[in-house]
């Protein structure tokens, strides 16, 4: 487990590698300015093992925000995105309780939240449901190396298992959205568990693992959804903050900003259901976060 120091001071490496790392050069030969080598026939003193696997880290996220800077330049985005620090360890995750308001009662059901308790500067990205399968946005994300998390509804992903298959073989998590996207308070009981354990089963049996997550569809829910998601596995329901179009943003908070552990929407579709496409959307987003000074975190890493 990475302490919070450990951790604090890899955030200080990456802060440092990313934001200096030219004026750090030096020429062939060299010494770095204002810096005498060691002294002759004798080696320079090496950090122990831990801080040279910080150093390692902060050399491969140098590497992958390079890739990542040419992804964006391909893809137009108007700058690059920002790198997430790295995540918490798992004992240090936020403790993530009902948004107040959000309730129904029994603070013993999984929690309904639109934003994660952090201070760090990210915000999480998710896609529901599963109408449009744009291969482009698979390309698009894995050359970004943006982190989303996907909530699927059968009836829509059934159409092509496979182009989710290989959204979760690139690392996306896939979450539960219900088997038919029905307006769940409007359900009794068994019908409401029958939509979203049915759908916790269709995932396991296709992608091999049960979702810890859970949206309702349209974002709403009464006690019997959250009393059922419970008895299937179901551990949070994450709704969202602010959500994405390809031309504009709409949003959840009075002051129409992003905010640190927001979480956004946005939605598999492309120009039949919006003014855009897919890429378009991620272009949108990430433009807007981006310019914000916010990076995407993997939601999976803090809930």
């Amino acid at each position: 487990m990475v302490s919070k120091r450990s951790r604090a001071l890899l955030a200080a490496l990456l802060v440092a590698a990313l934001g200096s790392a030219c004026a750090a050069e030096t020429g062939a030969g060299g010494a770095a300015a204002g810096r005498a080598g060691p002294a002759a026939g004798r080696q320079p003193q090496r950090p122990p093992g831990a801080a040279d696997a910080l150093t390692a880290y902060v050399e491969r996220v140098q590497k992958a925000q390079a890739a990542r800077a040419l992804a964006a330049r391909k893809w137009g985005l108007r700058a690059t995105p920002l790198a997430a620090p790295p995540p918490p360890a798992a004992a240090e995750k936020p403790h993530i309780t009902f948004r107040k308001g959000f309730g129904v009662g029994d603070p013993t059901l999984p929690p309904v939240f639109t934003t994660v308790p952090t201070k760090e500067r990210i915000v999480f990205l998710t896609i529901d449901d599963g109408a449009e399968k744009d291969p482009r946005l698979l390309e698009m994300m894995d050359e970004l190396d943006v982190p989303y998390s996907a909530f699927l509804s059968d009836y829509l992903v059934k159409e092509d298992y496979g182009y989710f298959a290989r959204m979760r073989d690139r690392g996306v998590a896939l979450h539960n959205h219900t088997l038919n996207h029905r307006y769940m308070p409007a359900l009794s009981y068994a019908e409401q568990k029958r939509e979203i354990c049915g759908q916790q089963d269709v995932i396991e049996k296709r992608y091999g693992k049960r979702p810890p997550l859970f949206r309702p569809p349209y974002g709403n829910y009464n006690a019997d959804t959250l009393r059922a998601a419970r008895s299937c596995g179901v551990r949070a329901v994450p709704l969202w903050a602010a959500e994405a179009f390809p031309d504009h943003m709409e949003w959840r908070e009075w002051d129409r900003d992003l905010h640190p552990g927001d979480i956004i929407l946005t939605h598999f579709r492309g120009r039949e259901d919006w003014n855009g496409t897919m890429p378009d959307m991620i272009r949108q987003v990430m433009d807007v976060v981006t310019a914000k000074g916010y990076a995407v975190a993997r939601l999976e890493d803090y809930v």
